[in-house]
């Protein structure tokens, strides 16, 4: 077994080698702080950022401006370290959690160098420095490191896991979650406090629809969580209307003139809020950048305080952004801990490097070294933490604290589940006590709050399990110094409306920030206008298109413009809409009005005709061709010009009715008169020749039945359109443009063209009668002046059908009244004023004697 721990071993230096190459050989280990006890625990943290690490690896033949040996202190980062101590003491004050056993801890500083971190784990594991693979030290009874926490970086947490697991050691990294750790070649991957990233992404969503904000810029790790976190935002960002504009994925040692910064600085100044997803370590480069990067009043949304964590750096804040909100998990203070860290002084820990490197840092004072122990100078005797300013040291118990303090109760709550195990089994006896093995702690740890992936598991939040987010504002304090201050807090539970609650009035923006401006890939579309998406860009980039006809937006940027009611139309600009006139031809128009009064003049006419007739009645040319029967005509033709005006007003069901009816048994009648004078003409003709039996008292009475007939004939008709499908009055919404048009339904359209067709006929036999008759003796012959009326009748109407099909609305009515009044002008000018003017003027020159003598052989 031994030798196939040692065998991995070397596999896994080997593998190691060219990633060690990267870095100076001569590196020294990482100094270290131990605290003996009956268990150990382990820990790795990252305390400053070295320029060791830019090497080839990252920038081929190019390197920063980071000369070999340069740091940058993170201060806040002693908080962890603290943490941990916090919570052993407490613990081995307690003597009911390790049976008044005691936990002892051993430290050390890695630098975000794996190299470090890879040494120191072997002098963990090994108890010897430098350390001995597969051998420890240590004696063999007590002293033997039970688990791990750390580290800070996920390259650092996978690359120990790798040792540590050869080893069956549980490891609990208080790094940011990464599910990529699952999916490397090692016995047992880490234990991983667990993430709530659904609440996180549903968190920022609610914060940029409260604010209005769809047109953002993201900035994220270049790893697997960066991955993750772009491809899970914005699949949820774009369900809501919500667009990324850029995304850049961050090294952490980036190159001048990489393709990443090229991207950040074209997009920024197009934008006025950009996420950052990330810690520290993964946005170093950008605070070294933020002076040539083009911030300019940019309000940043985080999950970290990355923008604080560099003390030398804390005032571009204000400079730079237009202000910054944080969202942080919602964690109770740990209990005693602040008072913890405000009592804290270096006298207390005088073996604990890391605390005098902290407060040297923190106060801004000198130290020298006197026997290889670190001695502060000048530095306040009765220092507190508490009056640093945020920049420096926060009081507040940070995320990474927090988990690394729970990780040591983990493990030690694991530790007592295993020793009950020996007392209730009578085997406890602390004067023989060997550490339990690592491995044994597995199974309690499992059981935890943590996760440990494999291949094949994902993780989500618990179902049910609310989630709350709190929301922190960076700003300047009354104090004179900065501080996060808590503006709101967003809850959140699966497959439940998530709450969101924020004061407004609490936070403080940045000095450059422009609370109107809204930068997006397209202007905002302007009301009467909808947006109109293009599948090559992203949803939040659209063309504007103003509304169609009958559609109106009154609001900005609408998906599509809605459609007014059926009563209404949009106005000119199309952003709302107005109720429609009602219209149809009615006696103030001024198309109605002339109609109208045509109408009745042209009745005026036809009476004036008819007493001129009854006035001369004895006379021939009256006589002639059956004077009832010029009577029966002029008195038809009278109505159909008087049935006109019942066309013109608002139409009512019984005008609807009765216009058509009336309209074509009117003309039936006029037409049936044509055709009996035009059977008279021929009549007169047949009785005066020799040896003719025709009466005319017989031809009188025919023509009597052929008014009759013809004018029952379309009665019949009527009857059956009105008994099936009748005319009625209806509505046109849609003909004419903000009008609602009143107008007369003719029911059946077969009826109502069988009436015109009917009134063809008519006409066309009193045309072809008067056509062959046309030659007859002209002293009283009408079959000239039929067959011109007759032409004109059918002139009109066969007109008159086509006009009418083409029309819409008021224009039909229109079409109809001119084709009345035209067709029933005709016969009255074509047929009577001829013989108005032989009545009126030469009345002398006819006599019934002179016409026999004329027509005698």
């Amino acid at each position: 077994m031994k030798l196939l721990i040692a065998f991995s071993l070397v596999i896994v230096l080997i593998s190691f080698q060219e990633k060690m190459s990267c870095f100076y050989i001569s590196v020294p280990d990482s100094p270290g702080y131990n605290q003996d006890g009956d268990f150990l625990i382990g820990g790795f943290f990252s305390l400053r950022v070295t320029g060791r690490e830019d090497r080839t690896e990252f920038c081929f033949n190019e390197t920063m401006n980071m000369t070999y040996g340069s740091y940058f202190n993170l201060p806040k980062h002693y908080q962890h370290i603290l943490a941990m101590v916090f919570a052993v003491e407490t613990i081995n004050k307690d003597p009911n959690i390790l049976f008044n056993m005691s936990l002892g801890f051993y430290l050390f500083d890695v630098d975000f160098i794996v190299m470090k971190a890879m040494e120191s784990c072997m002098v963990l594991i090994s108890g010897e420095r430098p350390p001995i693979p597969n051998y420890s030290c240590r004696p063999e009874k007590t002293n033997k490191p039970v688990a791990v926490i750390g580290g800070y970086s996920k390259a650092i947490t996978a690359q120990i896991s790798q040792v540590l697991s050869l080893y069956n050691v549980p490891q609990i990294s208080y790094a940011p979650f990464d599910q990529s750790l699952a999916s490397r070649v090692q016995l047992q991957s880490p234990y991983q406090f667990p993430v709530h990233t659904a609440a996180l992404y549903q968190g920022i969503i609610q914060l940029m629809l409260y604010f209005t904000w769809v047109w953002v810029g993201l900035v994220v790790p270049d790893d697997m969580r960066g991955e993750l976190y772009i491809t899970e935002l914005t699949e949820d960002m774009t369900k809501h209307g919500l667009c990324i504009a850029f995304a850049v994925r961050s090294p952490i040692f980036p190159c001048r003139n990489t393709v990443n910064l090229i991207i950040l600085e074209e997009e920024l100044g197009s934008l006025d809020v950009v996420l950052v997803y990330g810690d520290s370590y993964d946005f170093f480069w950008i605070v070294l950048y933020i002076p040539f990067l083009p911030f300019n009043g940019n309000v940043l949304i985080t999950n970290s305080d990355w923008y604080t964590t560099f003390p030398y750096f804390h005032n571009q804040v204000y400079e730079y952004f237009g202000g910054v909100l944080l969202f942080s998990d919602h964690m109770d203070e740990i209990l005693g801990f602040k008072e913890f860290l405000r009592n804290l002084q270096p006298r207390k820990y005088p073996q604990n490097i890391f605390i005098q490197d902290m407060w040297s840092i923190v106060f801004e004072c000198p130290h020298l070294y006197l026997h290889k122990v670190r001695e502060l100078s000048q530095c306040e005797p009765n220092g507190s933490l508490s009056t640093r300013p945020l920049h420096v040291w926060d009081m507040n118990t940070s995320p990474m604290s927090y988990k690394v303090h729970a990780a040591v109760y983990a493990i030690a709550q694991a530790l007592h589940v295993e020793l009950s195990v020996r007392v209730e089994g009578d085997s406890f006896d602390k004067g023989v006590l060997r550490a339990p093995l690592p491995w044994k702690l597995h199974p309690f740890l499992q059981n935890g709050q943590f996760v440990r992936l494999s291949n094949e598991e994902n993780i989500v939040n618990k179902e049910g399990s609310a989630t709350k987010l709190d929301i922190f504002n960076y700003q300047s304090l009354q104090s004179g110094t900065e501080g996060h201050v808590k503006v709101g807090e967003f809850v959140f539970e699966p497959h439940r409306v998530q709450h969101l609650s924020l004061n407004e009035e609490l936070i403080r923006w940045g000095e450059y920030h422009n609370m109107s401006a809204l930068h997006v890939c397209s202007q905002t579309c302007p009301l009467g206008f909808s947006k109109i998406p293009d599948d090559w860009r992203p949803l939040c980039c659209y063309d504007c298109a103003p509304c169609p006809d009958g559609e109106f937006a009154n609001e900005t940027d609408m998906d599509q413009c809605i459609k007014c009611p059926e009563d209404q139309y949009p106005n000119e600009q199309r952003n709302q809409c107005l109720p429609k006139i009602t219209a149809f031809l009615s006696h103030e128009d001024t198309l109605g009005a002339v109609l109208g009064s045509m109408a009745i003049s042209f009745a005026a006419f036809s009476a004036m005709i008819l007493g001129l007739f009854i006035h001369y009645r004895d006379t021939p040319i009256v006589r002639a061709n059956n004077r009832n029967l010029s009577y029966l005509l002029l008195v038809s033709l009278k109505l159909c010009f008087f049935c006109s005006l019942m066309f013109i007003g608002e139409p009512r069901r019984v005008t609807c009715l009765l216009r058509q009816m009336i309209f074509g048994v009117v003309f039936s009648v006029a037409l049936s008169a044509v055709l009996a004078k035009t059977f008279i003409v021929v009549v007169a003709f047949k009785v005066i020749k020799p040896g003719s039996t025709l009466q005319m008292r017989m031809a009188t009475q025919i023509s009597n039945a052929i008014v009759c007939c013809g004018s029952i004939i379309q009665v019949c008709i009527c009857a059956v359109w009105l008994g099936t499908y009748p005319p009625f009055p209806d509505v046109d919404m849609h003909s004419e443009f903000g009008q609602i048009i009143l107008w007369y339904n003719e029911g059946s359209t077969l009826a109502f063209y069988c009436v015109l067709g009917y009134l063809g006929f008519l006409a066309s036999l009193s045309l072809f009668i008067a056509f062959l008759v046309r030659s007859l003796p002209d002293s009283f012959n009408e079959a000239k002046t039929i067959t011109f009326s007759m032409l004109v009748f059918c002139s009109v109407w066969i007109s008159f059908v086509f006009t009418y099909l083409r029309s819409k609305a008021k224009t039909m009515v229109a079409v109809e009244i001119v084709s009345i009044l035209a067709s029933s002008a005709g016969l009255l000018s074509f047929i009577f004023l001829p013989k108005c003017y032989v009545i009126l003027l030469r009345s002398g020159g006819y006599s019934r004697k002179k016409f026999f003598k004329s027509v005698s052989p």
